[in-house]
């Protein structure tokens, strides 16, 4: 039975924090049943709670009221009780008051589809005192600011006011105009004019974008007017040597300039050209910053080039707990322009997974004078967050760029380079190789699909290419069926590394991978690691930079990562993939999404392949899909 009282299903939803589910089940049994009940002598009461722990558990609940009053509110709407967090998190300690004076800011603190604007009409409808009107512009702020939400959820930094109120108008806001009007006066909307060919047109984005754009706009052209040259071209050949004419030619762009954009597919060279970027600013004195969005990613940038680096986050001096798509705040930064990147030569790796309010702190941590070289693949998927930085800055042409097209890579990774490279053009070729670098296993069904998945990195590719199971990656475009990271990962743990799940559902030995971000935790959404320790209700898990602690608070947003979407595996590689596309995919299936999970692949790739003749028209007709932003015009402009 559910829990039969606002406290209990307070405490049943995780709310009170360190009071485990067992504990929480045993609160009544003790005479807890409510708020004033909590005191450490009625907790130590508890079985299995002690003195010490009582104490302390009764200070959590104390830190917790800003919470459990806005569950009380939520309460008779019969509203997910997990939103008094989210509304904490989003509105501050005083998010009760707020909402009983706006009970529309709730809309703000929603993230997914489980709460929708006509319970939030019902939830005003309760807290009131009187009837509210379909006009008010309090509804209208928060629909207009829901509707721009959503569009950041699909990469959009801006939409035409037109889509705007066609929205506004489906949400049954009789006054487009007017709500539009109250989210501009509020500070949450900014509205911008466009042009679409000769006919000028209004545009409105959430103000944070908006800035954020605005704010790497500026930054670019910053560092594109205060750097000085490093070196002339003939001062740049004693690292140059064996490089070709594309690559020198990076080399000597980034001498001399504040900004430059290094882009190709895999095998074309990219590592080692910055490796000779570093060698240059070593040699000239220069302090060098290397860093990508992803630990992984960061490490491999660290092998190939030679030299330190981290993650963007931790170079920027990343702040905050958890801040997944539940938090609408940005995430905090150290580093800006009163503390400055300590370095004159910086180079970012993966750059395709930059969402404009990264590296919009990017630029801020950037001194006067730096040498920004930016690394990436406009071929990938973009970011998650919003925005299409390193696309929008490619398009605008004011900022140096060079293309790497030239194959390098053949012996470790040939024919997946000559298939990336084809896929990038939009072609499907016939594999044939005897290699056997690339595989393709035909299935005929996603249950098929998923058993030949299963042999592969349990038994195939270990025992035929000597690669070992810990080192092979799963990598589906989808989360459920057969096919998906749910289902597969059952199956995986099951094969790999069985167990009863000691803390969250995880052992040692597990595969996990980060589902939202902990950045004073020291990881990030998307993150792939290993369980190496479970001890006193924490994970020690190496994500590839070396262990850290997953303290117990964050277990919630670890799942396991035999098998990961292609989105969270964008920015990592693993010596072997296996890549399955199972027909429930086929909508989803674009040049990106199977580019960017074919490249994750350094040594062999297996393609599970159920998915039909969709696949091939997947990567001939599908490209990105389109991102409406604004970058592109403001440095343009």
């Amino acid at each position: 039975m559910p829990p039969s009282s606002t406290f209990a299903r307070f405490c049943a939803a995780g709310l009170w924090p360190e009071l485990s589910k067992r504990s929480a089940g045993q609160l009544e049994a003790a005479g807890i049943i409510g708020p004033d009940d909590v005191t450490p002598a009625a907790l130590a009461k508890v079985d299995g709670i002690s003195t010490k722990k009582a104490e302390r558990l009764a200070k959590t609940f104390s830190d917790a009221q800003a919470r459990y009053r806005v569950a009380e509110l939520l309460d008779p709407s019969g509203l997910p009780m997990r939103l008094a967090a989210a509304a904490v998190d989003v509105l501050g300690r005083d998010a009760a008051a707020t909402l009983r004076r706006d009970p529309w800011r709730l809309l703000d603190c929603v993230s997914g589809n489980q709460v929708q604007p006509r319970d939030i009409d019902a939830f005003a409808l309760r807290v009131l005192p009187d009837r509210p009107n379909k006009d008010d512009p309090r509804r209208g702020r928060a629909f207009t600011v829901h509707v721009l939400s959503r569009a950041t959820r699909d990469g959009h930094t801006v939409l035409p006011d037109d889509t705007v109120m066609s929205a506004l108008a489906g949400l049954d806001v009789p006054a487009a105009e007017s709500a539009i009007a109250a989210a501009v006066d509020d500070g949450d909307v900014t509205d911008f004019p466009s042009y679409d060919g000769e006919t000028p047109t209004r545009v409105l984005g959430l103000t944070r974008y908006a800035m954020a754009e605005e704010s790497v706009a500026e930054g670019i052209k910053r560092l594109l007017a205060t750097a000085e040259r490093l070196a002339t071209p003939e001062g740049t050949t004693s690292v140059t040597g064996g490089l070709d004419p594309d690559q020198r030619a990076a080399v000597q762009l980034l001498a001399a300039h504040g900004v430059v954009v290094l882009h190709g597919g895999p095998g074309t060279g990219k590592s080692r050209t910055v490796a000779a970027v570093v060698d240059l600013a070593s040699a000239l004195g220069k302090r060098v910053a290397l860093a990508a969005p992803t630990g992984r990613a960061a490490k491999r940038l660290e092998e190939l080039a030679g030299h330190e680096a981290s993650t963007l986050h931790r170079l920027l001096g990343a702040q905050g707990g958890r801040t997944s798509e539940e938090r609408r705040g940005a995430t905090e930064f150290l580093r800006g322009e009163s503390w400055p990147i300590d370095a004159d030569v910086v180079v970012v790796d993966e750059a395709s997974m930059l969402d404009v309010e990264l590296a919009a702190a990017l630029l801020d941590a950037c001194a006067d004078g730096t040498h920004l070289l930016v690394v990436g693949d406009p071929a990938q998927l973009p970011s998650i967050g919003p925005g299409r930085v390193l696309a929008d800055i490619l398009d605008a042409g004011v900022v140096p760029g060079i293309e790497l097209t030239t194959l390098h890579r053949q012996a470790e990774g040939g024919t997946i380079a000559r298939l990336a490279a084809a896929v990038r053009t939009g072609e499907l070729p016939a594999v044939d190789d005897p290699t056997r670098e690339v595989v393709v296993v035909p299935a005929s069904s996603a249950d098929e699909g998923a058993r030949r998945v299963v042999q592969l990195v349990t038994d195939s590719i270990p025992r035929a290419l000597g690669i070992p199971a810990s080192d092979v990656q799963v990598v589906t475009p989808v989360h459920r069926g057969p096919a998906g990271t749910a289902s597969l990962n059952a199956v995986l743990k099951e094969r790999l590394n069985p167990g009863s799940g000691t803390i969250g559902g995880f052992d040692v030995g597990d595969r996990v991978v980060a589902t939202a971000n902990h950045l004073d935790d020291g990881f990030a959404n998307g993150e792939v690691g290993v369980v190496t320790q479970i001890q006193d209700g924490a994970l020690t898990v190496d994500f590839g930079a070396g262990p850290l602690t997953v303290p117990g608070r964050a277990v919630s947003d670890l799942v396991h990562g035999w098998a990961i979407t292609v989105h969270r595996a964008q920015g990592s590689e693993w010596p072997a993939v296996v890549s399955v596309l199972p027909p429930e995919a086929g909508g989803m299936l674009s040049r990106p999404l199977v580019y960017t999970a074919w490249t994750r692949a350094q040594r062999h790739l297996s393609v599970v392949h159920a998915a039909g003749a969709v696949l091939a028209r997947g990567v001939r007709d599908v490209g990105a899909r389109p991102r409406r932003t604004r970058l592109t015009e403001i440095l343009s402009g």
